[in-house]
Order: structure tokens, then C-alpha cells, then sequence
């Protein structure tokens, strides 16, 4: 990696068009992955995007008058001092909130770069474009909120708001709550079968710790290879089996890990009472984001969750 203060002037404005470039993509993608959900926001990145277009040009007219027509590719990875910046591809599914976030630190570094381009170059053309992006930089926000003032209407905010909550749901809430559930409940049948057969701590824990990663990796699988998400809209089926195995793994060693503890009386005690929490929390979340009434939400968590206790405390205890 260079230092920007070792570039000279034709390096500085070759690295200028490749920032500009690739804000524009950067916005042209932002404005991708936001259409088919956010259309409203996608236009407002959009927008941007034209105007970081713009930019690309003056820079590219410049450099063409004084250097001709071959432009070195010179990156952002290639010069100390610049933020790292993940890739949009990699980072999917992105929230609109989060986007928002970077398309301003984005701004902001551009800003910076084309003061400090300005400052080190001494040619009079060169300089004076420099400081003109780096004020047409700062009128950026005012013209994203110009953009937003005509894309994002207060009932555009409120309908935008409830879709991302409902892919929330979709997406997280629903595949996590499968998994927590399922490794909550399933899970009790062999772990106490196995601790009242043997009432060997050891012998139940290494019981539910195959259970429970068992049973995170079977869900994983289920949850990634039924719906692709494409006509559902539930999102990456990748992102919701890494959820529900994740939770279901979770959800079934609450009640493992107490058989950890030698004293096996005081280890079942405390993983039936890990249980109650379990059927509670659940109970909760179904109440909280399904909008199912807590009592029935309770009930319908208690019965299932005791039905597999207690076939679990009848093939053990025979």
C-alpha cells in the first residue's frame, strides 16, 4: 500500500474516478437489493448514484485533457487511510436503517479525501475541481434529503417501516422461534429418559449435547431446503437455517448444560427449572411478535412441552 501524501497529482485524480466509480455502483447496488422492497429508498440511491455519475465525468474529462486517454487502476485497498468497506454481495441481507448509515460514512470519507486531494496538489485546474467536489460533497446531504423529502412521505416511512418488520418476522423471528421451540421440547424426551435410566450426570449431558446438535443441524438443513424464499419473500434460506439450527442447538442445551454439574439430584432439579424458563420465553416471543394471547401462546407450549416430559420420564424410569 501507497501513502497518499507519495501520490503525485495524476495518481491523486486517477484515484478519484475509481472512488467515484465505485460509490456508484456501490449506490446502483444499494438501489438494487432496495427495489423490490423499498422502491421509494431504492429511487433516493438512485438519485445519488446519478449524482456520483456526474462527478466520475468532470474528474475524467480533467484527466484526459492533461494525462490522455489510459487511466491507471488505482483502488481504495491501495492507499493507507481509507475505511474498509465490506462488500454489499457478502453482507445480504442488509437492513434499510444500516444502508442509510453507510451511504452517510460514505459521504463523509469522500469529503475528506477531496479536501486533503486539494490541499496536496498544486496544479490551479486540478485544485479548484478538487474543491468543488468536496463542496458539492457537502451539499450531498442536502441533496439526499431533497431526495428523501420527495421519495420517503411520511406514509412511505410508515408502510416501509412495517415491511421491514415483517421480513424481521419472516426472516428471524419465525425460522428462530421453529428452532427454539423445537430444540426446547424435543429434546426433553431422550436427555431425561437418559438421565432417570442411568442417573449419571455425565451420561444425560453427553445424551443432550448429541440431541441438541443433532437437532440444530437436522432443523438447519429442513429450514434451508423448503423454500428457497423466492415467492414467500422469507429471505436468504441460508440466513434462516443458520437461525433456526442455531436456535434449536440453543434451545436444547438450556436444559444439557445443568447435568454438567456432578450432584445428579441437584442437576435434574435444575433443569426442570430450566425448562420452565424455556416454555416461558417461548410463550413470551409467540406473544410478543405472532400476536398470539400469552395464556394461549402458554398453554399450547405447556401441554406440548410436558406431553414429551413426561414420555421422557416413562421410558427412563421402566
Amino acid at each position: 500500500m501507497r501513502n497518499f501524501s507519495d501520490l503525485n497529482e495524476q495518481e491523486v485524480l486517477a484515484l478519484a474516478i475509481s472512488l467515484e466509480e465505485d460509490d456508484e455502483r456501490t449506490y446502483e447496488n444499494y438501489a438494487h437489493y432496495l427495489s423490490e422492497t423499498y422502491p421509494e429508498s431504492a429511487a433516493v440511491f438512485t438519485g445519488m448514484a446519478g449524482e456520483e455519475s456526474g462527478h466520475r465525468h468532470r474528474l475524467i474529462d480533467l484527466y484526459r485533457k492533461r494525462y490522455g486517454e489510459f487511466i491507471p487502476l488505482i483502488r481504495r485497498t491501495d492507499v493507507r487511510g481509507f475505511m474498509p468497506r465490506a462488500s454489499i454481495w457478502l453482507g445480504q441481507p442488509l437492513g434499510l436503517e444500516k444502508i442509510r448509515e453507510q451511504a452517510e460514512q460514505m459521504e463523509l470519507e469522500s469529503l475528506r479525501f477531496y479536501r486533503r486531494a486539494a490541499r496536496q496538489t498544486k496544479d490551479a485546474s486540478l485544485r479548484q475541481l478538487l474543491d468543488d467536489l468536496a463542496a458539492e460533497e457537502r451539499k450531498h446531504e442536502t441533496r439526499a434529503e431533497t431526495l428523501t423529502a420527495e421519495h420517503l412521505t411520511p406514509a412511505v416511512r410508515e408502510a416501509e417501516g412495517k415491511t421491514e418488520q415483517r421480513l424481521f418476522l419472516l426472516q428471524i423471528v419465525q425460522p428462530g422461534l421453529a428452532g427454539l421451540m423445537d430444540g426446547s421440547v424435543s429434546t426433553l424426551a431422550p436427555i431425561f429418559a437418559a438421565a432417570l435410566a442411568t442417573h449419571n450426570s455425565h451420561s444425560a449431558f453427553l445424551v443432550g449435547l448429541a440431541a441438541s446438535i443433532g437437532a440444530g443441524i437436522s432443523m438447519a438443513f429442513a429450514e434451508g431446503s423448503t423454500d428457497n424464499g423466492s415467492l414467500t419473500g422469507r429471505g436468504s434460506p441460508v440466513l434462516r437455517g443458520v437461525v433456526c439450527g442455531a436456535m434449536t442447538t440453543l434451545g436444547g442445551l438450556g436444559h444439557t448444560l445443568p447435568f454438567l454439574l456432578p450432584d445428579f439430584r441437584a442437576a435434574l432439579t435444575l433443569a426442570v427449572i430450566v425448562v420452565a424458563i424455556e416454555l416461558a420465553v417461548i410463550s413470551w416471543i409467540r406473544n410478543r411478535f405472532m400476536d398470539t394471547p400469552f395464556l394461549s401462546a402458554a398453554f399450547q407450549v405447556v401441554v406440548g412441552g410436558v406431553l414429551v416430559f413426561l414420555t421422557g420420564i416413562l421410558i427412563g424410569g421402566s
